[in-house]
């Protein structure tokens, strides 16, 4: 027997004291919602065993009610206190509908409570009225849900399960009618017959509401093929790539008006509608590969117009980026991979940028502590009527599944939780700290409500083994509030329900203006960069430092895959840490005025990092970040990674540099562009080292000349120079031993046994100015053999040849 939910305009009208308890069971069936009890039920049992973590996390929780305590002796204690804080949260709403009679319901069960045997019983009761008073909310002013149908990735890794080849088939695009009462029901929205057999990706909504685009890939094709050193062509067979998919959506949410946007041997996915009339997605046209492990091709943001033409890149980072979405202030949101000389599974949060890929920057937690936060922060989105940002934390080695967390991007970060709270808080952080996969694509209603996927079977196993006991996933539709209420909304037992958002129109941020040159029939590639004080420093310099100059780098993409290959000659700068298997090369040298401030040309679209050059030419402060220029972009920096939270450093007068032209970087010497060992530095060892070290064999003298061995350091071996291997495990600089940030003055050839030794005159050795530069530049420069990816190009800069990068 059904019981009868009234939806949001009834509510008002009706008496909630009449409704009978005998009614619960609201759910498809009597045994769905007997399961969805029990779940719940043991959901807060397992909780209960868990005091110490809420202990642990309170500070961190955005809601205190979302905690369990010492205080809560059973899941029915916890079941009446939520839902009180629920139930008195909306009476303060406006427009909120008569609740007397839930208020009167609730506290004749909390006297029952006090003397009842059967406490799971007046659990299913009190579940009940909650459900009755979650859907009295008056943000459920909607009566369609948009939402996919989808099965897990049979690759449990937070680059891997959005690649086509790896998708599950089943599912479709839904809409959910009647979501708020008795017997909601959910309609595919395509036309009878299109799109069978694949599987389904990423919805996103347009403003008005009347068009969805997603990604769709058909599972056709052989999902182990993957072509390399093809980038203009893509890297898989077309059937096994996720492509866009457009279709109009009427006032009864059926879709017609099909179109396939996007083609080719590229996984393209995660569409978001821009306020400007364009769309950014995420897509592999970039070119390049993941750095570690496998066959893994990188994708970043790009954009095109609503019909997939003109498809332009947005961002030319070298690692992987997902699912953008716009702020209310119309900037563009995202998740980016940043994977510069560190660690590589410390840093992936929040970033910004304009729509036209100007100015991105990250929002906080790129250089966060990983016990103390999440190792992901994804599916970002504004929260309606806030500044603030919700997301799901995720692991890296896992799937876009975790906890809901709450970012507040104006609360200065402290590389840890400072500007995140926790709405979930009994889930942990997968992976960092070993939480699992519950939650996921939260849709914000506000800072208390929320749209979730759920799964709460997931909360009982391990992330990654879960994926194998569990391969569809059991993924709800529920309404989430910060008081730790979860109310089930929707669920398919045989699929996964994702990615759920209200099926209307909605207010349409800021256009922002262009001002890249890029949409130009001819953009000049280049745009210039002002920095106002590279002394305005969010750590502090050496005492008496005195900066001269700036050193830009480009970094290079992987141009070939990580994965095992028949051959390993070249293949890589020397597989040793995270932090030389990066190949880059130096753009220039451009000065720094006596003021701190610098100005200066770059090009367009190519990946950069800068270091900070003393008057010897030695960097004292590194980036282990990136940036870029669109063409015909002014950047502005206030200083060197300072504080975002703190207004920038004041000035009477005008930066120094901004009173001249823009500097044109000064090229560096032959081996720096890209990087050679072989032309760089051996010739510096041949002309003074060589021979002397060759006639001290007998006496310890490491070799220092150009025959090849194998070198390792760290998981692989790699052919190098002898040279290089007597130098590159004690006298060089490659790893700075944190994962995270930079220490000025504190890394390089500063850090180096190399450097003093030269400097101090090892066995009277005179090096010239420009030899002296050479091996600093070097050492600075995370000590690198190889400036190419490729086994071709490694060894033609073994035999000394000029290799450039075919990725850039």
């Amino acid at each position: 027997m059904g019981r009868i939910i009234p939806t949001h305009r009834t509510q008002q009208k009706r008496n909630h004291s009449a409704f009978k308890l005998f009614c619960l069971f609201s759910l498809l069936s009597v045994q769905s919602y007997a399961n969805e009890v029990d779940a719940q039920f043991k959901a807060l049992e397992f909780d209960l065993t868990r005091t110490a973590h809420f202990e642990k996390v309170a500070d961190e929780t955005f809601h205190p009610a979302a905690l369990v305590t010492k205080a809560d002796g059973d899941p029915l204690d916890i079941i009446l206190r939520r839902t009180k804080s629920l139930l008195d949260d909306i009476s303060k709403m406006p427009d909120a509908p008569d609740m007397i009679g839930c208020a009167n319901k609730l506290q004749s069960l909390n006297k029952q409570a006090k003397t009842s045997n059967d406490r799971k019983a007046l659990f299913a009761e009190v579940h009940a009225l909650r459900r009755d008073i979650a859907f009295a909310n008056p943000l459920l002013n909607f009566e369609k849900i948009l939402f996919i149908k989808r099965h897990r990735s049979n690759f449990s890794h937070m680059c891997d399960q959005y690649y086509g080849a790896h998708a599950r088939p089943g599912g479709g695009v839904f809409v959910l009618s009647n979501p708020f009462g008795d017997n909601p029901q959910a309609k595919n929205i395509l036309p009878e017959g299109a799109l069978k057999g694949g599987s389904f990706l990423s919805p996103e909504l347009s403003f008005d509401g009347k068009q969805v685009m997603f990604a769709y890939v058909d599972g056709t094709g052989d999902p182990k093929h993957i072509v390399h050193l093809e980038h203009e062509r893509g890297h898989w067979d077309e059937g096994c790539c996720y492509h866009l998919f457009s279709a109009t959506l009427d006032s009864k949410g059926n879709g017609s008006n099909l179109k396939q946007l996007t083609d080719g041997t590229f996984n393209d996915f995660d569409p978001c509608y821009l306020p400007n009339g364009r769309v950014a997605f995420i897509s592999e046209r970039r070119g390049g590969y993941l750095r570690c492990g496998r066959d893994c091709p990188s994708y970043t943001v790009h954009d095109m117009k609503p019909d997939g033409s003109d498809i332009r890149i947005l961002s030319p980072h070298e690692n992987n980026e997902w699912q953008p979405s716009v702020l209310h202030d119309g900037m563009l949101a995202y998740t980016r991979w940043d994977y510069v000389d560190r660690h590589g599974c410390v840093a992936h949060h929040p970033w910004i940028m304009t729509p036209d890929g100007r100015d991105s920057r990250a929002v906080h937690g790129n250089f966060s502590v990983k016990a103390e936060r999440a190792d992901m922060e994804m599916d970002l989105r504004a929260v309606p009527g806030s500044h603030k940002i919700v997301g799901t934390a995720a692991p890296h080695h896992g799937q876009a599944y975790g906890s809901i967390v709450m970012i507040d991007p104006r609360t200065p970060d402290d590389d840890a939780m400072a500007p995140v709270k926790r709405v979930t808080p009994e889930v942990a952080f997968p992976e960092s700290q070993k939480g699992k996969q519950v939650y996921g694509t939260p849709w914000p209603l506000s800072n208390k409500y929320h749209l979730v996927a759920y799964d709460a079977k997931m909360q009982k196993k391990n992330g990654r083994q879960g994926d194998k006991s569990n391969p569809r996933g059991e993924y709800g539709i529920y309404l989430l509030d910060a008081f730790g209420n979860k109310v089930l909304i929707y669920r398919d037992h045989e699929i996964a329900c994702l990615s759920p958002m209200p099926l209307r129109a909605r207010p349409k941020p800021p256009v922002l203006p262009e001002k890249s040159d890029r949409l130009e029939d001819n953009p000049k590639m280049e745009g210039t960069m002002a920095v106002m004080n590279v002394y305005d420093s969010l750590l502090p310099w050496p005492e008496a430092t005195g900066i001269k100059a700036l050193r830009i780098y480009q970094i290079y993409p992987s141009s070939v895959p990580s994965g095992p290959r028949p051959h390993e000659t070249g293949r890589r700068i020397a597989e040793a840490s995270d932090s030389v298997n990066l190949t880059r090369g130096i753009i220039g040298t451009v000065p720094v005025e006596e003021d701190g401030s610098a100005y200066f040309k770059l090009p367009a679209l190519k990946e950069v990092y800068f270091q900070a050059l003393d008057e010897n030419g030695l960097a004292v402060q590194s980036m282990r970040s990136s940036t870029w220029v669109q063409p015909g972009e002014l950047l502005v920096c206030m200083g060197c990674h300072e504080p975002k939270n703190r207004a920038p450093l004041q000035s009477k007068k005008t930066a120094l540099a901004l009173q001249r032209a823009p500097s044109v970087p000064v090229p560096d010497v032959d081996g720096t562009k890209p990087f050679s060992y072989p032309r760089l530095v051996q010739p510096v060892l041949d002309q003074h080292c060589v021979a002397c070290h060759a006639e001290k064999a007998g006496e310890g003298a490491p070799p220092l000349d150009r025959q090849i061995v194998q070198s390792k350091l760290g998981k692989g071996t790699t052919d190098v120079f002898r040279s290089y291997d007597s130098l590159i495990h004690d006298h060089a600089f490659w790893s700075y031993g944190d994962h995270y940030r930079t220490i000025p003055g504190e890394f390089g050839a500063r850090a180096s046994k190399l450097y003093p030794m030269l400097k101090n005159g090892h066995h009277n050795i005179k090096l010239s100015p420009e030899e002296m530069h050479r091996i600093t530049v070097w050492l600075d420069s995370m000590s690198n053999f190889y400036g190419v990816y490729e086994k071709e190009g490694g060894i033609a800069q073994l035999r000394g040849e000029i290799v450039q990068p075919t990725l850039e």
